[in-house]
């Protein structure tokens, strides 16, 4: 089962969202770019109005900075995972986790280094890589031959479709479908099926 859902992103509570993940037997929750603007807003307190104007709530900022607990899970996930048939699961489509390593263990460890260091903005900029895999078939390749993965799920941009979509003989797939009721650039009454599915074996 695959889904991507942004915790943080134009929610009512983002915080309860965490929560409810964070407590959810059998899931792995990802770094996004939105959790990671959020601990940025919690760091630097000149950086909420931005965190504001893409959709975070003053109100989450305020719930987090009093949950150290929570606070420390989030700076804990995973910007990606390897599945055991070789599935990479990601937030973007996009090779730029290259920046920071070249193996799931060695970005993931590169990962909470920056954000131990306070280097948001770099993350913020990975994260919001533009998903390319789509359209760039060779790069995908070089991609999963350097990662050692089979085919790799993301989300990020909503692809529009009634399903998840599948790219390159299913290489590639995108999970973001659009499953949301407050983000302007998303789809109301989104299908579920296009964010939440089995994978293919």
């Amino acid at each position: 089962m695959a889904d991507d859902l942004h915790l943080v992103d134009y929610g009512l509570f983002g915080v309860g969202a965490l929560r409810f993940a964070r407590d959810r037997p059998n899931t792995e929750v990802l770094l996004g770019n939105h959790e990671v603007a959020m601990l940025w807003a919690l760091r630097d307190q000149t950086r909420i109005g931005w965190w504001i104007s893409i959709g975070g709530q003053r109100h989450d900022l305020d719930e987090l900075r009093k949950d150290e607990p929570l606070q420390q899970w989030v700076r804990e996930r995973p910007a990606l995972v390897k599945l055991s048939d070789g599935t990479l699961v990601q937030h973007c489509g996009n090779d730029a986790y290259l920046r920071i390593g070249s193996a799931v263990d060695s970005i993931n460890q590169g990962v909470k280094e920056l954000l131990q260091s306070g280097d948001e903005p770099l993350l913020w900029d990975l994260l919001s890589s533009a998903n390319i895999f789509e359209t760039q078939p060779a790069r995908l390749d070089r991609y999963l031959e350097l990662m050692q993965g089979r085919r790799v799920v993301f989300g990020h941009k909503p692809h529009g479709g009634s399903k998840a979509m599948r790219y390159h003989g299913g290489k590639a797939i995108n999970f973001d479908g659009g499953l949301s009721t407050s983000h302007r650039l998303y789809r109301r009454g989104a299908p579920p099926a296009a964010s939440v599915g089995p994978l293919d074996p």
